[in-house]
């Protein structure tokens, strides 16, 4: 492929603009048209991109090679499926779908079609101080990882008090501040500490009185013995990041993360080296991370992988699977939650 690729960008809110910066910064990729329901219309910006109101239109209508999702939950995995149909590669925002129901049948379409390329968005993964922390890791330089403890929190469940946005409705997101934000540090913990065999949690909505999650805690144990802890939380008023790594040799700290509201703080990654004598004030090294790379890195990945016919290294299907197989066996480890909604931890078949 010598040309540029064409993209469509299904959703063009917050998410579907920015997507559509990086897009279109990369030398391979220019998006040509883009759907969304609030937009008047069928036509053409300024630029020249055309847009529709619907993506059964932006398929139709549209030569294009890739589709990125930025939808609502309820609909993401059926536009998937549809872009995968119609042949084009597909990259899908976080979180896959509602339930493990939906990414089974995404994954099923696209055995269907293994010449395509689907990656999903956990775009936590791309920002430097969680690739220099997994570098670090994986050199073996402070042992091996014992146990885990990450905090995700924001003041709502959305930001914006609203109780009509879809955010709020378990119909349309599927669930809440567990699903929507604390999936990233759920796909975190499982990247430093593996798959989780033991989980047990206590989840709620006693604040914000939503159908969907405001708080939920987690206890797991993975098959190699490691433990982690989480909070996921939409009644932490000052918004935090923090994934503490403890290893046999010493400590990783990741804290704050570069987003687009710039209310977590700082992104920093602090490293202590434990030896004997250290008396428990062990020596400690904090750098600063103040350039956030990660989303044009993502599309870069995504880029590189569609061109070259290479595999989706970060955010497979197999990884979003994963993901949202844990999210839903923390939903499910509270009895009460469980019986609640009607919820079921069962794996789906994905043929």
């Amino acid at each position: 492929m010598t040309d540029r690729l064409r993209v469509g960008i299904a959703g063009y809110g917050v998410v579907g603009l920015r997507r559509r910066q990086f897009i279109d910064l990369h030398p391979d990729l220019v998006t040509v048209a883009v759907c969304d329901r609030r937009l008047e219309g069928e036509g053409s910006f300024a630029d020249g991109v055309r847009h529709y109101t619907t993506y059964q239109r932006l398929l139709e209508a549209e030569r294009l090679d890739i589709l990125f999702v930025c939808l609502t939950n309820d609909i993401a995995a059926e536009v998937t499926i549809a872009g995968l149909e119609h042949g084009l590669h597909v990259f899908c925002e976080k979180p896959p779908g509602r339930d493990l129901a939906d990414i089974a049948g995404v994954i099923a379409c696209e055995k269907r079609h293994p010449d395509l390329r689907l990656k999903y968005g956990f775009n936590h993964r791309y920002h430097d101080s969680v690739r220099d922390a997994l570098a670090l890791v994986q050199s073996g330089e402070l042992g091996r990882v014992l146990n885990l403890r990450g905090v995700y929190g924001k003041s709502t469940i959305i930001d914006f008090r609203s109780p009509d946005h879809w955010r709020t409705k378990r119909a349309i997101a599927g669930g809440g501040v567990l699903l929507d934000q604390g999936i990233h540090m759920v796909d975190l913990i499982r990247l430093f500490g593996g798959e989780f065999e033991d989980v047990h949690s206590f989840v709620s909505n006693d604040f914000w009185k939503h159908d969907v999650e405001d708080n939920a805690f987690a206890l797991m144990r993975s098959t190699t013995g490691v433990v982690a802890m989480l909070h996921s939380s939409a009644t932490q008023w000052r918004h935090r990041f923090n994934l503490e790594i403890t290893l046999s040799k010493g400590t990783i700290v990741l804290a704050g993360i570069l987003s687009g509201s710039k209310s977590y703080g700082a992104e920093t990654l602090t490293v202590a080296w434990a030896l004997p004598d250290d008396g428990g004030d062990p020596k400690e090294q904090t750098t600063r991370y103040n350039h956030d790379p990660s989303w044009e890195d993502e599309v870069a990945e995504f880029a590189g992988a569609v061109k070259e016919a290479k595999p989706i290294v970060n955010g497979s299907s197999l990884e979003a699977f994963k993901t949202m197989e844990m999210v839903y066996r923390i939903y499910c480890a509270d009895p009460a939650w469980k019986a609640r909604w009607g919820l079921t931890d069962t794996v789906p078949d994905q043929d």
